[in-house]
């Protein structure tokens, strides 16, 4: 299994669950075994939008979850989250944070979302 190297944005995540042969889900797929891995929090935000009663949807995110793992968010994320630019309510920084701390690209498609962080490598894998 390779190391990982990518860090799936919510975005991209949702995508590939709404697209299986999407360019996000066929870009996904050209990856490594291992390569392509996702966030605790972000795990958490889209699950927060699927319905807690739709055991069917549920169960769909849940097997893309093991096969794109999230990594936990550690205190190393929390110390890169510390030295970036501050913007209230955006939990989009924790994710830029632990792609930093882990030496990731993050993969989005709300690039702008993420131009004022320094030394953040960026792919959008929906072009």
């Amino acid at each position: 299994m390779a190391e990982p190297r990518f860090l799936l944005d919510t975005n991209i995540c949702i995508y590939v669950l709404n697209e299986a042969r999407g360019a996000a889900a066929r870009a996904v797929e050209a990856q490594a075994k291992g390569s392509v891995v996702s966030s605790t929090i972000v795990f958490a935000e889209v699950l927060r939008g699927v319905p807690y009663d739709d055991a069917a949807a549920r169960q769909v995110v849940e097997r893309f979850f093991r096969v794109v793992e999230p990594l936990p968010f550690d205190a190393v994320a929390a110390e890169a989250y510390a030295r970036l630019p501050f913007r209230r309510a955006r939990l989009d920084r924790l994710i830029a944070a632990q792609a930093l701390a882990a030496g990731l690209t993050l993969i989005t498609n709300n690039e702008r979302d993420f131009a004022d962080i320094p030394d953040l490598k960026l792919e959008n894998w929906t072009l």
